[in-house]
């Protein structure tokens, strides 16, 4: 296949585009800086908001995989917030327009989203998990800080830029994905780790909120498997089927890296860690719940579907790495 990849050049982007040019994918990847990749892998600039040369690139394409968007690894400030909005949102209709106005479009765009779509577990009254089909999307959720609203509003005109796209002879799919987990530097994974072999990975206001997360492999597996399924469209949740309590989550990553303290943090002591890492407390106090239902009634398995084991082999990676 011929896959053009916007936003290829992430942790996540590298993770998949490494895989799909292994498998023997012809694999362009587009992005606002020019940079060195992998052999065999070509590159191709846009600014992820107007068409342009790399357009020429989707006519023909068998496959679009959309990743771009500001990374959401950051403190949500009105500024970053909105470049998270305008990010998403531009590439996503730039990359619509490219589909439409192509004269051979590509048979499947998959357009990265998020699992954040979903309200906060906790606000369901028995914390059951959110799914494609009974999912509650957040946003109105009581006691909750308002820019959580926001995120919710940024993945839902998100997936919106998709939907209004005029693309009829391209099937179309929402990956509404958890946090991918790779031994890769840099990720969250990464930074995870970092606090569990300092001592500082214990429970965080409790420990109770879930977190909803997906191994790289099996990311990258659901894309492959997403690519050739041609009954799938629509939201799919890309996420593990076993989420955690974030204490839980970190107790198992504690253990991996061979039995670390943990000390507890408190939400304020959360906002002060946040503050120093330059990244915000949703993405350790949101309870996010999500799990998979779509792809596990289509036939997918996971390598990995849970923590305890998938953490000791994530570390293993990071140790050889």
């Amino acid at each position: 296949m011929k896959i053009v990849i916007p936003g290829g050049t992430g942790q996540v982007g590298g993770v998949l585009r490494r895989a799909l040019a292994a498998r023997g994918d012809e694999v362009v990847v587009v992005s606002r800086r020019p940079e060195a990749l992998e052999p065999g892998i070509r590159h191709v600039v846009w600014d992820g908001r107007t068409q342009g040369a790399w357009a020429d690139e989707v006519d023909g394409a068998d496959a679009v995989v959309n990743l771009a968007g500001r990374s959401v690894s950051c403190r949500y400030t009105d500024a970053n917030l909105r470049q998270m909005m305008d990010s998403r949102v531009d590439s996503t209709r730039a990359v619509g327009e490219a589909i439409s106005r192509a004269s051979d479009p590509p048979r499947v765009w998959l357009q990265m989203s998020t699992a954040t779509i979903y309200a906060d577990a906790r606000s369901r009254g028995d914390d059951r998990p959110h799914d494609e089909v009974d999912g509650v999307i957040g946003g109105e959720e009581p006691d909750v800080p308002l820019y959580w609203e926001y995120s919710v509003r940024i993945a839902r005109r998100w997936e919106q830029a998709q939907a209004e796209a005029a693309t009829p002879a391209t099937r179309r799919v929402a990956l509404r994905t958890a946090m991918v987990m790779t031994p890769d530097r840099g990720g969250i994974f990464d930074y995870l780790s970092w606090m569990a072999r300092l001592g500082l990975g214990g429970p965080v206001a409790g420990g109770r909120q879930h977190v909803s997360w997906i191994h790289g492999e099996d990311f990258v597996r659901a894309v492959q498997f997403l690519l050739e399924r041609d009954d799938l469209e629509g939201p799919v949740n890309l996420a593990a089927p076993g989420p955690v309590p974030q204490g839980e989550l970190m107790r198992s990553l504690r253990h991996a890296w061979g039995g670390r303290p943990g000390l507890p943090a408190t939400r304020l002591m959360a906002e002060v860690g946040a503050l120093v890492l330059r990244t915000d407390t949703e993405l350790l106090l949101k309870s996010r719940r999500v799990v998979p239902a779509r792809l596990l009634e289509a036939g997918f398995t996971f390598t990995h579907p849970r923590w305890r084991s998938a953490a000791i082999d994530l570390v293993d990676g990071a140790r050889r790495r």
